[in-house]
Formats: C-alpha cells, sequence, structure tokens
C-alpha cells in the first residue's frame, strides 16, 4: 500500500487529517481538506459557546443573589433530567417505592440510606465532573454548576416518588471535594 493510500485509510478511520497528513507527507484529498475544515468550524464554535456560558454564569454570579443563581442553574437540572432518557429511567423504575427507586439508582450511581437520608454518590473518589458544560470552566470553592446535579436528583426523586424532596450537596468535585456526593432528605 503506498502512503496516499494508507493516509486516506486512516482518515476514513477517524485520525485526523492535520496529523495524518504531517505523518505522512502526503496532501489532503478535497474530501479529506473539506472534514478538516469543518472539524475547524466545530472546534471555533465549541469555544465560542464554552465561552458564552462561562461569561453568563459569572455575570449571573456577578449582578444577581445567590438564591436567584440557584433558581436558575437550578431550572438546567430539571431540564437535564427531562432531557435524558436514563434520569427519567430511574424515576420510572423507582416510581411509587423508595426500594426500587435505590435500586434503579445503583445501576449508575453509589447510593445508600442511613436513618431518614438518601446518599448518592459518585464513588468515593472521582476523576472528573461527570457534567460536559462544567467541564470547560474553572471550579471554585463554592461553584454554582454543582446546584444542576443536586436539582437532577431532586428532580428524579419527586417524580419517582411524588411528593417534594430537599436535597443539598454534601461534596463535589467542583467545589474542592475527591467526589460527589449528595444527600436526600426523606423528611
Amino acid at each position: 500500500m503506498n502512503r496516499k493510500d494508507f493516509t486516506v485509510k486512516l482518515g476514513l478511520l477517524g485520525v485526523c487529517p492535520l496529523v495524518v497528513q504531517r505523518l505522512s507527507g502526503a496532501e489532503l484529498s478535497p474530501a479529506l481538506q473539506d472534514q478538516d475544515e469543518k472539524y475547524k468550524a466545530l472546534q471555533g464554535q465549541k469555544e465560542f459557546i464554552q465561552n458564552w456560558l462561562s461569561d453568563l454564569l459569572d455575570s449571573m454570579e456577578k449582578f444577581t443573589d445567590r438564591e436567584t443563581c440557584e433558581k436558575i442553574v437550578g431550572g438546567c437540572g430539571v431540564r437535564c433530567f427531562e432531557r435524558h432518557q436514563f434520569k427519567k429511567d430511574i424515576a420510572i423504575a423507582g416510581k411509587g417505592d423508595l426500594d426500587k427507586l435505590i435500586a434503579a439508582y445503583k445501576k449508575n450511581f453509589e447510593i445508600w440510606k442511613e436513618d431518614d437520608k438518601v446518599h448518592i454518590r459518585y464513588g468515593e473518589v472521582s476523576g472528573q465532573c461527570y457534567c460536559p458544560a462544567a467541564n470547560y470552566r474553572t471550579s471554585k470553592p463554592d461553584d454554582i454548576h454543582c446546584e444542576c446535579t443536586r436539582n437532577t436528583h431532586r428532580t428524579v426523586f419527586e417524580t419517582a416518588l411524588g411528593r417534594p424532596f430537599r436535597v443539598e450537596v454534601a461534596e463535589s468535585l467542583r467545589r474542592g471535594g475527591k467526589t460527589c456526593h449528595f444527600v436526600v432528605f426523606l423528611t
């Protein structure tokens, strides 16, 4: 196989065309050049959205009170629940029964009941925040972004069990912890 054919095959496998080009010395085909331009455009859009989101959250924290920020970001957590089927599936599987809800949660999370509380934890130690929207922002000691996840878990419980719940952030990576840990108060 010649170098040009090899380069084209690597490109078809999803290897970045610029990397392939630089490694092989071959020129990119028009199709790979187009793919590379589209990739660059998407990278630019991603960077724009990341910066815009950071600016929005920073402005909210600067110009509104904490309670308002928590409500706005918490609304994103509710929508995250509504948008992702695996989160709705947890609530559906636990409909009307706390033990079933805990069993459904166990498929994705570490969870246990202790007295009148339920603990939801992302392992004893987490290597990363699992929210793609948060990963591009610098974390803070009282990071507002954790309100999104707190409200997602609150919505799962309220949807499954049909009543209001208080959920607190016990620990989070973004707030300097070693994992993300939420506590649901049953009473």
